[in-house]
């Protein structure tokens, strides 16, 4: 695999007393966790659980209370630090990637992966002429994910896994400080989601980056996640994916799980 472009990151997430409220209904009721660097960490729950709105407040872009500080030991990643944590600086803003559950393509479309990925490094539109450089750059990206075998691929003719790992590759370039996947393989066959997942794998161990997984798949989870976060009735539990598969209010939502 191809190096991502930029440094190896540190960020690790403490969140304290997160609370978010809809009207006089409370979705989040006092969240305390640690998001770990160099770790995927799983975020479960049935559906309407409030998994999305803890995306959401991680994003700040929902109201809510209490405190999420975002933390790097490197001093090029806090040039806004606001305090000092220990031996960390805190970030204000932290860069996040993300990859969506699905990219709707028009079918036909002519858009190829090399315009797609241009698009979102270029100012210039994807129809103006392009330096050489550009076009490397494309396929550096490209690369660090596999996907450079289908740089000229119509983006409308790619398989689900095909289409993953090009916005994955587009995700992590330049590397993030929290990689967000969301529901990344649904209806991805089997080849591709082992493919997607041993991808997520080298980065997780190349570089020190905060990786969370929204995902329905708990097979999935208890093979991938280093640690799992547990939403139920507004309330979060943190541990391996064996502490929380034994706890009774896991066991009375999904039922028992082997793994």
């Amino acid at each position: 695999m191809s190096c991502i472009l930029g440094k190896q990151h540190v960020c690790c997430t403490r969140i304290e007393h997160l609370t978010v409220k809809a009207g006089n209904e409370t979705i989040l009721n006092d969240l305390n966790l640690h998001l770990h660097c160099g770790e995927l960490t799983a975020i479960i729950g049935r559906n309407g659980a409030g998994k999305t709105t803890f995306i959401k407040s991680l994003l700040d872009v929902i109201p809510h209370s209490g405190n999420i500080i975002f933390e790097s030991d490197n001093p090029q990643l806090s040039k806004n630090s606001l305090s000092h944590f220990s031996k960390t600086l805190t970030m204000k803003k932290p860069r996040f990637g993300y990859v969506p559950q699905s990219l709707a393509v028009e079918a036909g479309n002519p858009v190829s992966v090399e315009d797609l990925v241009l698009s979102c490094i270029s100012r210039k539109p994807v129809w103006f002429p392009h330096l050489k450089k550009d076009r490397a750059k494309v396929s550096d990206i490209l690369n660090s994910t596999n996907a450079g075998n289908l740089i000229n691929r119509r983006v409308c003719d790619l398989s689900g896994g095909e289409l993953q790992r090009v916005m994955l590759s587009l995700a992590v370039n330049p590397l993030p400080d929290i990689l967000l996947l969301d529901e990344p393989v649904s209806g991805v066959d089997r080849v591709g989601l082992r493919n997607f997942y041993e991808i997520v794998s080298d980065i997780r161990h190349n570089y020190d980056i905060t990786i969370l997984l929204i995902s329905h798949d708990l097979d999935l989870v208890a093979k991938h996640a280093d640690r799992v976060v547990f939403i139920n009735n507004s309330k979060a539990s943190v541990g391996t994916v064996a502490e929380i598969y034994s706890q009774k209010d896991f066991t009375e939502v999904f039922g028992k799980i082997n793994f």
